[in-house]
This record gives structure tokens, sequence and C-alpha cells, in this order.
């Protein structure tokens, strides 16, 4: 499944799973198919022979079941749902034994895209990338990790394509700080739903002292906000 923004219909998403076995283990799960039970990046080799999936940073997931990624040679953030592989299945997907393996159940791709660097001010950026509001929403789909500041955001939604844009704010002295920008393009007056939207930090030197932290502005249907994101370091 192709989308570019993932209306999320369900507000209970699953949390990711606490633990992963390796492709020696035969256990199996029961999962709830109506829901994703992680969010990965989706990084296939340079021909898209093969993909794996980059849970955290510290565990990448071998599908066993599926060889080239549904997106093609680009690098994606995606919902998954999966569950543990069969005997039978570890058999067939032949590939590392120590590398934690899964059976993808579906798949579905985040709306993936490169930040942009601020123009000379905020009035200026509004003007370029909009002035909409919206609400970020702090849960576990929210959040810094394996290179990407991933948001889910709630904001009117009828039947027009919106466009929201990160903005690193080099014109503000603070390390790390961006603004989220809302272009609704006209479509203000339909009913309140969610959606998610990852960036990429490319050219960003992420930084390794777990004290740091992301911030991240926006305008909201009460005024300006802000939120501070911890970097996500593998032994957090």
């Amino acid at each position: 499944m192709k989308k570019g923004f993932l209306c999320l219909v369900c507000i209970g998403l699953m949390g990711v799973a606490a633990a992963l076995q390796s492709c020696s283990d035969n256990e199996s799960e029961v999962t709830n198919l109506a829901f994703p039970n992680a969010l990965v990046t989706v990084k296939p080799n340079a021909n898209n022979t093969y993909f794996v999936l980059q849970l955290n940073d510290s565990t990448t997931l071998w599908p066993v079941n599926m060889h080239q990624s549904p997106f093609g040679k680009k690098e994606v953030r995606a919902l998954v749902n999966y569950r543990m592989p069969t005997d039978a299945e570890l058999d067939a997907g032949g590939i590392d034994a120590d590398m934690p393996c899964v059976y993808i159940n579906w798949i579905d791709s985040i709306r993936t895209k490169p930040f942009i660097n601020s123009l000379d001010s905020d009035e200026e950026n509004q003007k370029k990338y909009g002035s909409d509001p919206l609400e970020i929403i702090d849960d576990w789909a929210t959040g810094v990790e394996d290179g990407y500041l991933t948001l889910r955001f709630r904001t009117t939604w009828g039947s027009g394509k919106h466009i929201v844009n990160l903005v690193h704010r080099q014109d503000v002295n603070t390390p790390y700080y961006f603004s989220l920008y809302h272009d609704a393009r006209g479509d203000k007056n339909g009913k309140m739903g969610d959606a998610i939207v990852a960036f990429k930090l490319d050219g960003i030197k992420i930084p390794q002292d777990r004290s740091e932290t992301l911030t991240l502005e926006w305008l909201s249907y009460s005024g300006r906000k802000t939120i501070r994101l911890k970097f996500h370091h593998s032994e957090d």
C-alpha cells in the first residue's frame, strides 16, 4: 500500500514489540492485523534486490517473505505490521541466523521528504510555506530516530492536498531548531484527522550527547507552540 499522508483511522496504535527473536527462533506470535506494530525505515540496496527494516538505531530486521522493497530504490519511513516467521518461512528466507527476521503482513509508506533551509525570517517562511494551524500529537509515532524526525499531526481534512514543510531555522540562535509550516491550500472546512510525515535530517550532525534535543516550533490552533524531542540512541 502506497499513500502520501497516511491518515490514521484508529487513534489507539499498537506500540513496537518489546523484544525480537533471532532467525533461529521458531515461536510465532498473534498479531492484530488491523494495526501497525512498528515504525521503521525501509532501506533497499542500490539495485533493490533486497531490503531491510531499520527498527531503531541498533536493530535491523530482515523480511523473509519480501525480497524487493515495494517502494523501489527510495529509502522511506513506513508503518508495518509484522510477526515472527515460522520455521518453513525462515528456511525460505535464507539470511544470517543472527539477524532478527520478520514476516511482513502489510507495510505502508509514510510521506518522507527532506527538510528545507530557512529564508531570512519566520514571516518569509510563512509566506512561502504556509501559515495554517495544526497540532503535533505527542505519542510513540512522534520522535527523532534513525536520522529522521517523524511527526504525527492533526488538522482539518476535506478533499484537498495539504503540504507540510520542515524548515531548519538558522536565524534562531538555538542548535537543532526547526519550524513546521502547513499549507492547507484552502482545505479548512473538513473534519479533524491525523496523519504522519517523516523528514530526513541529512546534513544535520546528529549529536551523541544524550542531553541534546531537537526543538520544533509550529502554529497550533491556540497559538505558537514548541516541543523538545530527545535524539534517540540505542543505549537509551
